[in-house]
């Protein structure tokens, strides 16, 4: 199966341009990332994971972040290997440069944030509906767009302490 067609991306396209839930996008996309062999920062699946990201600090009012994010998945989204760029007709992954390109420049001449789609096949659109939840929560609502302040974190907190005393 390739890539695009995984359950956790097929969900992550969902979020993406059907409710712009750019924290779930970046939850659900970073477990399928976790479970890959070839798991590491330059795998091809975290330039759509800091795209998500990006968007969500940017919406957020996060410019810094946001920023730095989304540079940082351009760089990737450049560098994108071929067994990823060999179905560039399942996402426009060109369109996605530009896109992400012209969002940088938005976001850093002060514009609002503004959100955009990842064109995609129709085969693969096929598949994102057949996989697509049964409710999402509405687009602008404030649980999309504080999400990450909005959900129990205690489990976060915990590792981050740990890691404070082992790095003593």
């Amino acid at each position: 199966m390739h890539p695009y067609y995984h359950p956790h991306f097929l969900h992550f396209i969902v979020y993406f341009n059907d409710n712009q839930d750019y924290f779930e996008c970046h939850e659900v996309l970073e477990e399928y990332w976790k479970e890959q062999k070839d798991f590491s920062k330059q795998h091809p699946l975290t330039g759509y994971i800091l795209m998500a990201t990006g968007l969500y600090h940017w919406r957020r009012g996060n410019v810094t972040g946001a920023a730095k994010t989304m540079r940082n998945a351009l760089q990737r989204f450049q560098q994108m290997p071929a067994t990823y760029s060999e179905y560039k007709d399942e996402v426009a992954i060109d369109e996605v440069i530009e896109q992400l390109r012209n969002a940088l420049e938005r976001l850093e001449s002060g514009q609002d944030f503004s959100a955009f789609t990842l064109r995609i096949s129709p085969a693969l659109q096929l598949a994102v509906n057949q996989t697509k939840p049964a409710e999402l929560l509405p687009k602008n609502s404030d649980a999309v767009i504080h999400k990450h302040m909005l959900r129990d974190r205690s489990d976060i907190l915990l590792q981050r302490e740990e890691k404070k005393k082992g790095s003593r």
